[in-house]
C-alpha cells in the first residue's frame, strides 16, 4: 500500500530546494563580479591602475613594513618639496588597513603573497562582497528575487567595474560595499528599532568614513530619510532608537579619524544630520506632552515652544557660523549645488576630469538598460510605499542628480540603479510569467468511473473566462513580454562584457592601440621613464611636473616631486603652472627658486595620446594665474587673434614661446609623424606646430622614451662666471 507525504513535509522539501537555488545564483553572481574584474590581469601583468592608487600602494607598503603607529605619525619628505606631508592626518586609512589586514592574515595561514597582489586583488574581492550586500538590500526592501535579479546587475555594471577593476586600489575599492552595508543595517534598524542593529549600522558606517569621503554624502542621505518620514507622519519609537543611536555613536567613531577630526560636529556638511538628531528629540518629547496633556493645553504650549526654539536655533547658528565655530562649505560641496562654481573659483577642482558634468552618453555607456528600468522600479517603490521604500526613492533621487553634476558620481548611483532595476524586473517578470500558459493537452477519458492518474478535468467556457479575466493578459503578449526581457537582460550582460574588456580593463599607466592590421601594440612609456628617473638620477633629486604625476613618480621612481594628486595647497600648483606658462627665462627663476632638479613633461603629439599636457596646459594657465604671484598669467594671452587654442603658426606669440610648449616640442619640429604631412605634424592637435628651430637655453634633453610619451629634462646650474 502506498503512502503520501504529508503536505507539509513537501512544502519545506520545496522551500529547502528553492533556497538552495537562490543561493546557488547568489554564489554565481559573486565569482561573476569577481572574474569581469580581472580582463587586466589576464591582458598585462597584475599592474596598479591610474594614479592615486599608486600612492595607496606606497602608504600600504609602509604600513605592512613599519607598523600601524609608524605609519600614522609618519611625515613624507618625498611630497610636495619643500612642504613635505603629515600622511597620517590626511588621509582614509580604511583601504591600508584593510589590505594589511588582509596581508597578515594570509601570512599567518602560510600563504604567502606579496602586498602588491593583495593590492591589485582587492577591489575584485570587494566586489563580490557588494554584491552580496546587494542582494541582501533588495531582498530587505522589495523582495528575494529582487535581491537576486539586483546582485546579478551590479556584479557587472560598468560604472560599478570601472573602480573595481583588478588594480583599481582607490578608496572607491571598498568604500561602496561599506557604503550598502551601512544602508542595509539602517533599513534593518528602522524597521526593528533595537540598538543592536543601530550599533551594526554605526559600526558599519564608521568603516565607511575611514574609506572615503563620499561618507558625507551617506550622513546627510540617512538624516533626510529621517526627515520625510517625520513630515509625512510616518515618526515611531523604532526610528527615535535607530537614529539617535546611530547619530551618537557614528559620530563619536568618526571622530577617531585624524583626517576627519571634528568636523562631524563644526562644518556646515554635517549639520543636517546634527540638526536632525535635535528635532527627534523634539518630537519624542513633544509626544510625551500631548499624552499627558488636554488638546487646548498642547496646542498653547506647542506653539510656544515652536516659536522659542526656532528663535534660539537660529540666533546659536548665526552666533556660531559668524565667530567660526562652524565652518562653511568646502568648494567641492559647492561645486554639487552649482556645477559651474568651480570653474569660476576654484580651478584646481575644476581641472580634474572626475569632477566635469556628466554627459547624456555617459549615462547609457555605463547603465545601459538600467537608464529605461529605474524609473519602472521608482513606480513601484511608491505603489508600495513603506518606510524602507521611502529611504531606497531618495537614495535614487538624490544620487542620479549627484552623478548628472559630477561624472565620479557615477559610482555612488550605479548600485541604486541596479537596486532598483532589480525591482522593476522582478516584478515585471513574476507578473507575466504567472500569465505564461505551460499546460498540456488532456487526454479524454469517456468513462468517468475510469480515470488515469494525471487525469484533469477540462474546465469549462465559464471558467475560462473567469480565469483570463483574472490574469490581465493574454498568454501570448506575457509570453512576448517574457521574450522581450530575456533579450533586454541578454544585451545587457555582452553590453557589460565589451565596455569592461575595451573601456575599464587596460591600466592608465600601461597603453595599448590597434594597428591597421587589427593587432594591439603597447606603450608602456610610463613605466620606462620612471625606471629611467629611479636608475639615473640622484636619490635626493627633486622632480617638477604637473600634479596629475606626483603619485606615480613618488611610487615608482622613489623620487622627490614638488606636487601631486592630493592638491591641498593651491599655492605651490599655482607656482609649477606660472613655471609652464612662463618664458623660458622666468620659468628658470621659479625653478631655481623651487629647487627643481629635473623636469617631466606627456607628450601624444607622435602616438596621438590625446591626454598630454599641452590638452592640460590651459588649467595650468588658469591654475597659475588664480593666486596673486601670478596675476600677471592672463589666459586670454594664450589664445590665437580669432580666440582660438592654436599650436601652429597662427597661435598666440605668448603659448608658442612658453616653456611647456617648448619642453613638448623640442626637436619635434625634425620627425615626420605620417605619411603625407610635414615634419612636426602633431597627431593630436592634427596641425603642423608653428615654433621648430628654437633652442634650449637653461634645460638639457636627458632623456625621451621610445614612442615621445614621456620627455625628461634637466635644469642647468647657474653658469659660472668667475670672480
Amino acid at each position: 500500500m502506498s503512502t503520501v507525504k504529508p503536505a507539509t513535509t513537501l512544502r519545506v522539501s520545496s522551500e529547502k530546494q528553492e533556497s538552495l537555488v537562490k543561493l546557488g545564483i547568489l554564489v554565481l553572481a559573486a565569482i561573476l563580479s569577481f572574474s569581469t574584474r580581472l580582463f587586466s590581469v589576464l591582458r598585462f601583468e597584475s599592474v596598479i591602475h591610474e594614479f592615486d592608487p599608486y600612492f595607496n600602494y606606497r602608504t600600504t607598503k609602509f604600513l605592512t613594513e613599519k607598523g600601524f603607529y609608524n605609519f600614522h605619525n609618519w611625515f613624507d619628505e618625498m611630497a610636495w618639496y619643500p612642504l613635505g606631508r603629515i600622511i597620517g592626518g590626511t588621509i582614509y586609512p580604511g583601504l591600508m588597513v584593510t589590505s594589511a589586514t588582509i596581508y597578515r592574515i594570509l601570512w599567518l595561514l602560510n600563504i604567502t603573497i606579496d602586498i602588491r597582489n593583495v593590492c591589485v586583488f582587492i577591489a575584485p574581492l570587494f566586489s563580490s562582497f557588494t554584491t552580496i550586500v546587494t542582494y541582501l538590500l533588495g531582498s530587505e526592501i522589495y523582495s528575494t528575487g529582487a535581491g537576486l535579479v539586483s546582485a546579478a546587475m551590479i556584479s557587472i555594471v560598468p560604472g560599478y567595474i570601472s573602480r573595481s577593476v583588478a588594480g583599481s586600489y582607490d578608496n572607491e575599492a571598498i568604500a561602496i560595499f561599506a557604503m550598502l552595508l551601512t544602508y542595509y543595517m539602517w533599513i534593518k534598524s528602522v524597521k526593528t528599532g533595537t540598538i543592536f542593529w543601530s550599533t551594526l549600522t554605526s559600526l558599519a558606517y564608521f568603516y565607511m568614513v575611514s574609506s572615503w569621503g563620499g561618507y558625507v554624502f551617506l550622513i546627510n542621505l540617512i538624516p533626510l530619510h529621517v526627515l520625510t518620514l517625520m513630515a509625512t507622519g510616518r515618526f515611531s519609537h523604532r526610528l527615535y532608537v535607530a537614529y539617535s543611536t546611530v547619530y551618537c555613536i557614528g559620530t563619536i567613531l568618526s571622530m577617531q579619524i585624524s583626517f576627519v577630526g571634528f568636523q562631524p560636529v563644526q562644518s556646515s556638511e554635517h549639520m543636517l544630520a546634527f540638526g536632525v538628531f535635535g528635532l527627534c528629540q523634539l518630537h519624542a518629547f513633544v509626544d510625551f506632552l500631548r499624552s499627558k496633556l488636554t488638546k487646548e493645553q498642547f496646542e498653547v504650549l506647542f506653539k510656544s515652544l515652536v516659536a522659542a526654539i526656532l528663535s534660539i536655533f537660529v540666533a546659536f547658528a548665526a552666533v556660531l557660523t559668524l565667530s567660526g565655530k562652524i565652518s562653511p562649505w568646502t568648494g567641492r560641496f559647492y561645486s554639487l549645488l552649482d556645477p559651474s562654481y568651480a570653474k569660476n573659483h576654484i580651478p584646481i577642482i575644476a581641472s580634474v576630469s572626475e569632477h566635469q558634468p556628466t554627459s547624456w552618453s555617459s549615462f547609457y555607456f555605463d547603465l545601459q538598460i538600467l537608464v529605461f528600468l529605474f524609473p519602472a522600479g521608482l513606480y513601484f517603490c511608491f505603489d508600495k510605499l513603506t518606510d524602507a521604500n521611502i529611504f531606497i526613492i531618495l537614495y535614487g533621487v538624490t544620487s542620479i542628480y549627484f552623478a548628472g553634476v559630477m561624472v565620479r558620481l557615477m559610482l555612488v548611483l550605479a548600485p541604486i540603479m541596479c537596486i532598483l532595476s532589480g525591482v522593476a524586473v522582478s516584478h515585471l517578470l513574476t507578473k507575466y510569467i504567472r500569465n505564461v500558459d505551460t499546460s498540456v493537452a488532456v487526454p479524454f477519458v469517456s468513462d468517468s468511473s475510469a480515470k488515469p492518474s494525471n487525469y484533469r478535468q477540462e474546465p469549462s467556457r465559464k471558467t475560462k473566462k473567469y480565469e483570463l479575466q483574472q490574469k490581465g493578459v493574454k498568454n501570448e503578449i506575457a509570453i512576448g513580454f517574457v521574450i522581450l526581457m530575456t533579450f533586454m537582460l541578454i544585451t545587457y550582460t555582452f553590453h557589460c562584457t565589451w565596455v569592461t574588456s575595451e573601456a575599464y580593463s587596460s591600466p592608465s599607466i600601461v597603453l595599448s592601440a590597434r594597428s591597421h592590421d587589427g593587432s594591439r601594440i603597447i606603450f608602456d612609456d610610463f613605466r620606462e621613464a620612471y625606471y629611467w628617473l629611479k636608475m639615473n638620477t640622484a636619490e635626493d633629486a627633486r622632480i617638477m611636473s604637473w600634479w596629475d604625476y606626483g603619485y606615480q613618480i613618488t611610487a615608482m621612481a622613489n623620487r622627490t616631486i614638488l606636487v601631486d594628486n592630493n592638491t591641498w595647497n593651491n599655492t605651490h600648483i599655482s607656482r609649477v603652472g606660472q613655471a609652464m606658462a612662463s618664458t623660458e627665462e622666468k620659468a628658470y627663476e621659479i625653478m631655481r627658486e623651487l629647487d627643481v632638479n629635473y623636469v617631466l613633461v606627456i607628450f601624444g603629439g607622435l602616438t596621438g595620446y590625446s591626454s598630454d599636457d599641452i590638452n592640460k596646459f590651459l588649467w595650468m594657465v588658469r591654475i597659475g594665474g588664480s593666486t596673486d604671484r601670478g596675476q600677471h598669467i592672463k589666459e586670454q594671452d594664450y589664445y590665437s587673434s580669432n580666440g582660438d587654442f592654436r599650436i601652429d603658426k597662427e597661435g598666440s606669440p605668448t603659448l608658442l614661446n612658453c616653456l611647456m610648449y617648448k619642453l613638448c616640442y623640442y626637436r619635434f619640429g625634425q620627425v615626420y609623424t605620417e605619411a603625407g604631412k610635414p615634419t612636426g605634424y602633431d597627431r593630436v592637435r592634427a596641425a603642423e606646430i608653428g615654433n621648430k628651430d628654437f633652442e634650449l637655453e637653461t634645460l638639457q634633453e636627458v632623456y625621451t622614451t621610445e614612442h615621445w610619451l614621456v620627455r625628461i629634462y634637466k635644469v642647468k646650474d647657474l653658469e659660472n662666471r668667475g670672480v
